[in-house]
């Protein structure tokens, strides 16, 4: 029978695909015991999102298997992001994530939707902020209008839906089309607010669906928390391509210092329902080229599909209304991606804490 020392040299063999430093070195391993021909043992990843846990189920049960006496491998799974409460931006936040745009009509908010419900069903704890104070849209595509959120003490209670909890301005007009008018200084108190005393609880993400361009929310946010990254959404043609580099400089000035997640490029290629053939209705690539040019990741292409457009309309995203779809899937591996992405960045800033192996 394999002892103890000769599961854990095995298993100190066996990488994190994302971070490329073992699992035991990263304190991923617990619970290990030895019965027989038989090893059982906990993987803790640092959150269920993560898009490789197939490569990780599989790299250990082959390191395993190749011991000597060893027939069967019991693998459980649990997850929990590795970040100490000092590190978090907002207590009990793991992880903040801006999600920006260089220029209105992209698709950016239907974007953050998509993406946090595709979070939130791989059973990460997940919210949004509507920063976008202007023009907030996330209560019209969660179906939320008329929400009102509840205070307590001094805080505010977020609005709880699809497994989110969603703060917005939107929730705080007496109508859906009242304007808000108010100059850069009041806008900055009211996101500090909704960042400060909103009792988001314990999350793994928070995104932040924010406002075009690089005004004052933008600024205030990159300048009041740290932030785990940022992600840019561009549609595909030359002039979204080229305001959207503007946005990554805004991310990562000087005063900023945003690592740059990813790019996602939506709008992408439209396929006839009738003929299946399909068609770059905007130049196609640029999200890629961008990426390219400017040495980020480009975690994926979303077509142009009238779906999601109408799944955004009716309060009901086309990954809550129809998750087994082609579509759901894509939001799902650009969710994969982004968690791959978020948890990378943490352990190059060392946000992640490494922890000594438990039998």
């Amino acid at each position: 029978m394999a002892t103890q020392e000769q599961v854990m040299a095995a298993l100190a063999t066996v990488d994190d695909p994302e971070i490329h430093k073992d699992l035991v070195t990263l304190g991923m391993v617990r619970d290990v015991s030895i019965a027989e021909d038989t090893v059982a043992l906990t993987v803790v990843l640092t959150t269920p999102a993560c898009p490789l846990k197939a490569t990780i189920q599989k790299d250990v049960e082959n390191a395993l298997l190749a011991l000597e006496g060893i027939r069967n491998v019991k693998l459980a799974w649990d997850a929990k992001p590795r970040v100490s409460a000092e590190q978090q931006a907002i207590p009990g936040v793991a992880s903040v994530v801006a999600i920006g745009s260089g220029k209105g009509g992209v698709g950016k908010s239907t974007v953050t939707v998509n993406l946090a419900l595709a979070l939130a069903a791989t059973g990460a704890r997940v919210g949004i902020l509507d920063a976008d104070i202007y023009g907030p849209s996330i209560p019209l595509m969660l179906g939320l209008e008329g929400a009102r959120p509840m205070g307590q003490g001094n805080t505010i209670l977020p609005i709880e839906t699809m497994g989110l909890k969603v703060m917005s301005m939107g929730f705080m007009l007496e109508k859906a089309d009242d304007p808000v008018i108010w100059r850069g200084p009041i806008l900055a108190g009211v996101l500090r607010q909704f960042l400060q005393q909103v009792a988001w609880g314990e999350l793994d993400y928070l995104l932040v669906d924010l406002p075009p361009g690089t005004g004052d929310i933008p600024l205030t946010l990159v300048q009041t928390i740290p932030l785990s990254g940022a992600v840019v959404v561009v549609t595909p043609e030359r002039v979204a391509t080229a305001i959207g580099t503007k946005t990554m400089r805004m991310f990562q000035g000087s005063n900023t210092k945003a690592p740059i997640l990813g790019i996602i490029e939506n709008m992408g290629a439209f396929t006839c329902p009738h003929c299946l053939e399909p068609t770059e209705i905007f130049d196609g690539g640029g999200g890629e080229a961008l990426a390219n040019r400017e040495d980020v990741p480009f975690l994926g292409s979303l077509p142009l599909d009238a779906r999601i457009r109408r799944g955004s309309d009716a309060g009901r995203p086309v990954v809550a209304e129809d998750p087994e779809s082609p579509l759901a899937r894509t939001f799902a591996d650009l969710a994969g991606r982004l968690a791959g992405r978020v948890s990378l960045e943490a352990y190059r800033n060392r946000r992640v804490e490494v922890a000594l192996p438990m039998a």
